[in-house]
Parts: C-alpha cells; structure tokens; sequence
C-alpha cells in the first residue's frame, strides 16, 4: 500500500468504528481490493436520520435494500418496502450456498448465514397475493385524492370543499362510490342550494371530478378504498423471537399507475405520523420505511404536495421512523429533501450524455471529501459495489467509502409459491382485512334520502358552510357595512384548507374506527 492508501484504510476504521449496533453494509474496497479490517457499517440509532439507495438500473439497489431489510428484521426493527419488481418475496426463504457466494464472502473475511425472515406479505385493494391494504376515502383526504386524480389547483380546492361538505353533514366517505353519491347529489336539483351555499364550487368543476372518479372505478382502482381500513401500526410487529416484520406490499402494477400507487404509499407514511407518538432519538427505530420509486413522488407534484412531503420527512423522525428513499438519480428528489438524507449509498452511475454528466457532477457535490476519487468510484462501481457515506453516533459524516456490499442470506428474487402460500395462511392481520365491508356510509345515506326513507330536510337552506373551529379563538372582524358572502365563503375556506394541511400533512382527516 501506498502512503495515501494507507491513510485512507486508517480513517475508513477510524471512521466506521461504532460502539453501538448497527448494520453490516460490506467491507470497503482499497486499491479494487475487498479489505476485511474495514467493515462499512451503519449505527441503527442513525437510521432515523433517513438515507438514500441510489444507482443506474442493474447495480443492485434492490439487493441493497434487500440485505438493509434482512439485518433490521435481526435487530429486531419492522421493516416496510414495496415490492415494485416483484422480486422481494425472497426474504421470506432462505438462500442456499454457492461455490461463488461462498468465495466472495470469504475474500470479506465473512462466512454465508442463510436466513428465512419473517414477513408480512401485503397487497393494496384485492390483491390476490397478500393481506389486502385498504383505506376510506376520508382518511386518504382530499389534497392525495386531488393527486391521484391529477387534478389542477382550482379542483384540488373544490374537492377540498367537497370533503368538507360531507364531514359537515355527517356522510362518511368511505370509498369512490361515496365521493360520487356526494358529487352527484350537489350537482342535482334536489342539491342546488347546498352547492350555492358552498360558493368556490362550481357545477362544471363538480363534473370534471366525478368524471375523473368515474374513469378510476373503470380502471378497477377503485378496490384500494374501503373498509376495513388498515391500521397502519400493524407495520410494527415484532415475533416472539424478537425479530422484526418485514411488511412486503406488492406493487406490480405500479408503471401502469405510478401516481396512485406512489400517492398511496405517502398516505401510509402520513397515516404512521399522525397516529405514533413522539419518540426522540431512540437506539434503533420503531420502523424503517423503504419508499422505492421515489421520484414518482415528486412528478408533477404541486408545491403544497412537494411541502407535506418534505415536512413529513424533517418531522417524522421524532417518532422513531426511518425514511430511505430508492431511486436512480440524487437529482431526482428536491434538495430540500436530499438535505434531510444523511445515509447515502450510491450504486454506479451511468454517464451517457451531456444531462448526465451534469448530473455526476452534483452527485459528487453531496459527499464529503477523503481522497476517494468520487468520479472513478461513481462510474466504475461494480454490480454490487456502493459508494457509502453515513452519520456517526455523533451525527457527523463518515468518510467516503468504495465498498464491497454484503450478500443477504435469504433468496435473491421471488420465493416458491409454497413458502408464499405459507406465509399467507399463517398470517395474524389476514382475518382482519381479508373481506371488505360494505357499511351504510355516504352512498347509502343519500339514496335512503332520495327515497324519502328519512325527512328531506337536508340539505337545507343553509348559512354558508362554516370551517371546524380552529385550535385557536380568532380575532372579532369589525363590522362591515354591507355582508359579503362570497369573501366569508373564500376566508372560511382557506382557514379549513389550512388546517386539512396541518392535520396528517395530506389532508387525511382523523375518523379512524378502529
């Protein structure tokens, strides 16, 4: 070795010498060479700082999250990662040996463990291949559905009155049926005053809505809303060995709807901040939470969509959750989020044109300086080689290290039908979700009405919608010389659209039944 690689191995020890647990990431790599002296670990107590998993597609990022899954599920942290692939329902059953895995643990200095981990195989609405993950309309709240539905501002701000039409007059939004029944009852005779009442609704904004709910229901999309909702602190099971749950939600389909599946997935993490408590800086977390595809978060996203996500990230930390976004460019997330990542693990970067070069150049940007050469190691990492940089327990970067990834002891790809099959069977939260309810909520209430199976005496000639009151008495307005609906009507709703923000982030209301 060189002077400089010799200074180099000293600091990577230095550095990565931990007096508390943590994960086992690789073994840096000095000179192309695996050095077993310098372990690359992660301290669990870090991993609420959350982190990054990036690289070009075929560097193993998957197996990364993989292995990072495996040895929480060891050190006794639930685990939560969508299965976009298809290819994680290996965790579930062990690895056999092989003459290679055999030799490149060894030149590690580490030996093959097999390990089946325990998982929790989840599937959004119907899905035939896991516990089905549903949520009510009014919990998933009108700034995701807003989303989902790509709708512009001015809709977004309608269906947010909508929302609040239905919590004023008691009509629970369980599933699309139930935003359509309220929908199509204001744009009716029989609701035309209560849509005046409204004021920022308007009868043409209405229809656009219901259109683009109509076409979700014709997609099929409409089985991800219902009863039973799913309590997200399910995701925290710990088995009596003490190992934690992996929670695998499987999402095939996500290219085919990217932006509901990934609307979906924010809902859950939202969901997770609403209802834990505050925790601190705990010695492990409560749960990790793997969002893979995370640039499918940020596409198109409007900037109160792109601040909850943000504000969620910085805020969630405080109740013991750990964020890693997976996704093949840095550059694909807002710096204000990249700001909040401070476990990076970059696979290889492809560099083929002009955008990408750039992009390399801001990548090295984010790492801190130790003598690696960031470029060299950035493009000419190995299929299951990282550049790595983590917190100490002190909260300070450690130094840049080219390291050999560590390999899981569970398959790599999917499991056997049998052991799936198994899992499935034996799973606690399947007599729970498995069979949807079809409870008396909005659609119903409304159709009894329309039948004169109750007095038509909502909706009635009524004052303006009023916002909830808010957490704070506000200031007495001075009189005005002549009244001005319309202005109440607009004030009103920028109090209850402000306060939707601050309740869950997203706008999901708390009418948890559980």
């Amino acid at each position: 070795m060189t002077q400089d690689t010799n200074a180099l191995l000293t600091s990577l020890v230095e550095g990565y010498n931990f007096s508390t647990d943590g994960l086992d990431l690789g073994v840096a790599l000095i000179d192309g060479k695996p050095e077993p002296t310098a372990p690359i670990r992660l301290p669990l107590k870090m991993l609420n700082r959350h982190g990054l998993v990036a690289g070009a597609t075929g560097t193993g990022k998957t197996v990364t999250l993989q292995l990072m899954a495996e040895q929480l599920s060891k050190a006794g942290v639930p685990v939560f990662l969508a299965d976009v692939k298809g290819d994680l329902s290996g965790l579930a059953q062990a690895a056999e040996g092989s003459e290679k895995l055999t030799a490149r643990l060894a030149e590690m200095g580490k030996e093959f463990s097999p390990r089946a981990n325990p998982v929790e195989f989840l599937s959004l609405g119907e899905g035939t291949h896991g516990t089905p993950v549903r949520a009510s309309v009014d919990a998933f709240g009108p700034i995701l559905l807003a989303r989902v539905l790509e709708l512009n501002e001015t809709q977004e701000e309608c269906l947010q009155l909508i929302f609040h039409y239905a919590d004023s007059n008691k009509l629970p939004l369980d599933d699309l049926s139930d935003v359509k029944s309220v929908i199509s009852f204001l744009v009716s005779d029989a609701g035309a005053e209560a849509l005046k009442n409204l004021g920022g609704v308007s009868a043409s904004t209405a229809s656009v809505i219901l259109r683009g709910i109509t076409i979700m229901q014709t997609q099929g999309l409409d089985q991800f809303f219902g009863q039973p909702e799913f309590d997200t602190a399910d995701f925290l099971q710990v088995r009596e060995d003490g190992s934690g749950v992996i929670n695998v939600l499987e999402l095939p389909s996500v290219n085919k709807q990217p932006m509901l599946f990934s609307t979906f997935l924010m809902w859950l993490l939202a969901d997770l901040f609403e209802d834990l408590p505050e925790a601190g800086d705990l010695d492990k977390p409560k749960l990790v939470f793997f969002l893979d595809e995370a640039h499918l978060l940020f596409k198109d996203a409007t900037k109160a969509f792109t601040d909850a996500i943000i504000n969620t990230v910085r805020l969630i930390r405080s109740k013991g959750v750990g964020l890693f976004f997976i996704t093949q460019s840095p550059t694909d997330l807002p710096d204000e989020v990249l700001g909040q990542l401070g476990n990076r693990i970059q696979h290889a970067v492809r560099v083929f044109t002009a955008k990408d070069q750039s992009a390399l150049k801001k990548i090295i940007k984010t790492f801190p300086e130790n003598g690696v050469d960031l470029q060299e190691a950035l493009t000419q990492a190995g299929v299951g080689e990282a550049v790595i940089t983590v917190l100490s327990e002190k909260g300070a970067p450690t130094p840049v290290a080219w390291t050999k990834m560590s390999s899981p002891g569970s398959v790599i790809g999917p499991a056997s039908a049998e052991v799936v099959d198994t899992n499935l069977k034996a799973s606690p939260l399947a007599s729970r979700y498995a069979t949807a309810v079809d409870r008396e909520s909005a659609r119903e209430m409304l159709e009894a009405k329309a039948q004169g199976a109750v007095p038509e005496t909502a909706p009635e000639p009524q004052a303006p919608v009023e916002a909830p009151p808010a957490p704070a008495p506000r200031q007495q307005r001075a009189p005005k010389a002549e009244p001005n609906p319309m202005m109440d009507m607009a004030m009103d709703a920028a109090s209850m659209i402000g306060r939707e923000l601050l309740r869950g982030m997203f706008g999901n209301r708390k009418r948890r039944r559980r």
